[in-house]
This record gives structure tokens, sequence and C-alpha cells, in this order.
């Protein structure tokens, strides 16, 4: 591993403060039955940047609460509105939440909804599934979008009502890149998890060579060590020209928490 223990350290505790993440993305990497969280921010101008990293067993609440509280610490604005996408575990929502309250606007994965609501389906069922949720997912009115999500639960309820209910819990949470206006290409981007997965691929490329991991803090050092990999190859995220849209109505819900986002 190139990086050095004490670069990697220093890497970890780099400073948040001054900088606006306009929308935060979390997941895990599994290394050997240990779960290492990492969350990703994403700057005004469209520049991705990894956040820190957490050992636990799972995804639980107590290690993405710990997680975002050390960022905090760290200079991570908890004060203003900020979009957090997360692959629908419920654990990272209510470790979000506790953090950030009411300026949390949650962005469930629609890529994990999907294979989620296939996974309580029969296979003959897929081809319509898909076509049903592209075309709801596809949708610029939040209003068209919900309809349309609404009419395949009511489909699948006469197939599989474990499909329907998968499909139903949660997913307000999925719309709320529809709900807060995007434009296509930034909605896309920001409606599911790939951007991170697409980080973590690297520290897994990174990681093949491993044969052995003898405690956590080696887990730790080589994630870490692909995430820095990752970094260098980093560019600013699809739609990124299209950022002051999320800029303007995250501002919007600051203005009017009222307004349900998430």
């Amino acid at each position: 591993m190139r990086a050095s223990a004490a670069s990697l350290a220093a890497w970890a505790s780099r400073s948040l403060a001054g900088t606006r993440y306009v929308a935060v993305f979390i997941d895990g990497v599994e290394y050997a039955g240990e779960t290492l969280v990492v969350a990703l921010g994403l700057t005004t101008d469209g520049h991705k940047q990894v956040l820190g990293i957490r050992q636990g067993a799972t995804e639980n609440a107590v290690v993405v609460t710990s997680l975002l509280e050390e960022l905090q610490e760290r200079g991570l604005d908890t004060s203003r509105p900020t979009l957090f996408v997360l692959d629908g575990a419920k654990a990272l929502v209510a470790g979000v939440k506790r953090v950030f309250g009411r300026q949390a606007l949650i962005q469930r994965c629609q890529i994990h909804k999907r294979r989620n609501v296939k996974a309580h389906l029969a296979q003959r069922h897929h081809a319509e599934l898909n076509r049903r949720l592209s075309e709801a997912y596809s949708q610029t009115s939040y209003a068209q979008a919900k309809g349309l999500l609404a009419d395949t639960v009511g489909w699948l309820k006469r197939l599989s009502p474990d499909a329907a209910a998968s499909l139903t819990e949660g997913l307000e949470e999925t719309l709320t890149v529809a709900r807060l206006g995007l434009p296509d290409l930034l909605r896309r981007t920001l409606s599911n998890t790939n951007v991170i997965e697409s980080a973590l691929s690297v520290t897994r490329t990174v990681t093949a060579r491993v044969k052995r991991w003898r405690d956590g803090d080696m887990r730790r050092r080589w994630c870490s060590a692909g995430l820095v990999r990752a970094e260098t190859k980093f560019r600013r995220v699809k739609g990124y020209r299209q950022m002051p849209h999320l800029i303007a109505a995250l501002d919007q819900h600051q203005l009017d928490p009222q307004t349900k986002a998430g």
C-alpha cells in the first residue's frame, strides 16, 4: 500500500469547514465480515469529495450517527438543507435524521428499490415491472411519477402483496429528486447511489490482492487507500451544470421548511 499511515490519517481528518456540500451519498463496503460506511459529498459546482469513513459490524444507525457527528466536528454544516442519497436501509435514514433533523432531505436509491421489489416477484413479471418503474422514474412531474407508482402498486397487489409492500415502503423518498423539480440529467445522477458505488468499486480493486485480514485497522487503512486512489480519478458529476437548480430548491426548503421534501 503506497500511502503511509500518517498520510492516510491526515487525509481522513481534513477540515470540511467553508465548503457547502449540497448532497451527501452514504453507502457501505464489506471487508471480511466487517462493514465500512463511507460518506461522499457533492459541492455546489458538482465536484465529489470523500468526507469520511467509519467501521462497524453493519450499516447501523449508531455507526452512521457517529460518522456524521465526526464530520460535523470537522466542519460539515448541518444547519442547511442537504440532500442525502441512500440505498434505502432504514438505519442509514435514522442516522442521518438524528444529526441533520429537518435539514435532511432523503432520496432513496431507485435502483435498490427496483431490485428489492423484483426479489418478491416472479421473474416472468420483471420486464413489465422494469417498464412501469422506468416510466415513473423518468417523469419530470412529481405528481405524475407518484401516480404511475400508485398504479404499479395496484398492479403488484394482484401478483404479490409482498412486492406491492416493498414498493410502497419508502415510495415517497424515491421521488425526492422529482419533488425538488431537478432537470433530467441531474435528477438521474441523484436518483441512485451509483456515484458512491463507483468509488467503492476502486477500493475493491485495491484490496483484491489482500489474502488475509489481520485486524480492523488494516481494513480501514486499505479502504482509505482505495478511496484516496478513487479521488484522483474523480470528475464532476453528470449534470453538474444544472447544480444551481438543486441549490435553489434546497434554499427554498430552508425558507419554507414545512414543505415536505423527503
